[in-house]
C-alpha cells in the first residue's frame, strides 16, 4: 500500500509542478496553443514529453521519498539476531529471484507492513515495519519479504512506471482541451490564453488525475496475485497464506477510520474498489489455495 501511495503521491506532486512550468513557457515561448485555438500534434507531444517525464523523476526520486517520508533507517551493519536474519532472508530470496541484493530498512510503525521500490531490479529497496517483526513469527516474515522480493523481480515499479507515464499524457491533453473549451466558449475568450483557461486547466488536471489513478490502482491489484504467488515459490505457500490470514487477523482487530480503507486491504463496495491498492484479502489467500 505505502509503494503504490507514495508512487501516486510523488507523481501527482510532480504533474503539477511539470503544469505550472508547462503554463510559464507557453506563455514565454507560445507552443501551447496556436492562434485559432490548441495546437494538437503539439499539444500531443508535449504531453508525453511532461507526462513520461513526471512519472520516471517519480520513479527515480522512489527511494528517496520512501525512505524519509517513513522514517525507514537502512541496515548498514547489522546489529542484532533480528536485522542478521533480514539481511539473510532478503539476499537468499534475491538470489533466489536472480535480482541484486536490494538496500535493507526497518521503520517505526505498529501496523504489519513491508514494501519494495526502486527504479530498478538491481537497485531496489525493502522495508519492513517494526509491527511487522513484532507480531508476524519467523515464517510469515519470511513470505511476506519473498513477496516483496516478488514486486521487485516481475518489475512492477518500471511497469507501474509506464502505466503512470501513458495516463499522465491523457490527463495533460484533456485537461488542456477542457481548459481551453471553458475559456472560448463559457467565458467567449478568442484572443489568447485567459485565467479561465489556466484554472480551468489546472482543476481539471487534478480531478481527472484522480480518476485515472484508478487505472494504475487496477494494475496494482493485479500485480499482488503475482507477488503472492512469488512469496509461495520463495518461502513456501503454506507460509505466505499463513502471513495473509496473520494480516487478516490484525485488520479485523484495528479501528482503521473508513476514509483509509478505500486505499487498503479491506472493504468490498464497487466504488471503494475501483480505488484499492490491493485485492480483499480472502481473494489473495482463495488464489493462493487453489494453485497446484
Amino acid at each position: 500500500m505505502k509503494r503504490i501511495i507514495l508512487f501516486l503521491a510523488t507523481n501527482l506532486a510532480i504533474l503539477l509542478v511539470l503544469s505550472i512550468s508547462w503554463t510559464i513557457l507557453s506563455q514565454l515561448f507560445g507552443f501551447d496553443q496556436a492562434s485559432a485555438g490548441i495546437h494538437l500534434p503539439t499539444l500531443l507531444v508535449f504531453s508525453l514529453l511532461f507526462g513520461f517525464g513526471g512519472a520516471f523523476i517519480s520513479l527515480l526520486m522512489s527511494k528517496w521519498v520512501a525512505k524519509r517520508s517513513v522514517g525507514a533507517e537502512v541496515i548498514q551493519q547489522p546489529s542484532n539476531p533480528t536485522e542478521h536474519w533480514l539481511l539473510q532472508t532478503v539476499q537468499r530470496h534475491a538470489t533466489a529471484a536472480g535480482i541484486g541484493m536490494p538496500e535493507v530498512a526497518i521503520y517505526p510503525s505498529p501496523e504489519i507492513n513491508a514494501f519494495a521500490t526502486g527504479a530498478s531490479r538491481n537497485h531496489a529497496l525493502v522495508a519492513v515495519s517494526t509491527g511487522l517483526l513484532q507480531q508476524m513469527n519467523a515464517d510469515e516474515a519470511e513470505a511476506v519479504l519473498g513477496h516483496e522480493i516478488g514486486h521487485i523481480a516481475n518489475g512492477d515499479m518500471v511497469t507501474l512506471t509506464l502505466i503512470q507515464g501513458v495516463v499522465n499524457t491523457f490527463v495533460l491533453f484533456f485537461a488542456r482541451i477542457i481548459g481551453n473549451l471553458v475559456d472560448r466558449v463559457v467565458f467567449r475568450n478568442d484572443e489568447g490564453s485567459g485565467p479561465a483557461y489556466w484554472i480551468t486547466t489546472i482543476v481539471a488536471e487534478m480531478v481527472l488525475g484522480l480518476l485515472a489513478s484508478s487505472i494504475v490502482l487496477w494494475f496494482s491489484r493485479q500485480r499482488e496475485f503475482r507477488a503472492d504467488a512469488a512469496g509461495a515459490r520463495f518461502a513456501g505457500r503454506n507460509k505466505m497464506i499463513a502471513a495473509l490470514e496473520r494480516l487478516r487477523a490484525s485488520h479485523e482487530e484495528s479501528h482503521l477510520p473508513k476514509a483509509l480503507t478505500a486505499f487498503g486491504i479491506l472493504g468490498h463496495g464497487s466504488i471503494s474498489r475501483l480505488f484499492m491498492s490491493h485485492p480483499p484479502l480472502e481473494e489473495r489467500i482463495a488464489a493462493l489455495r487453489q494453485q497446484s
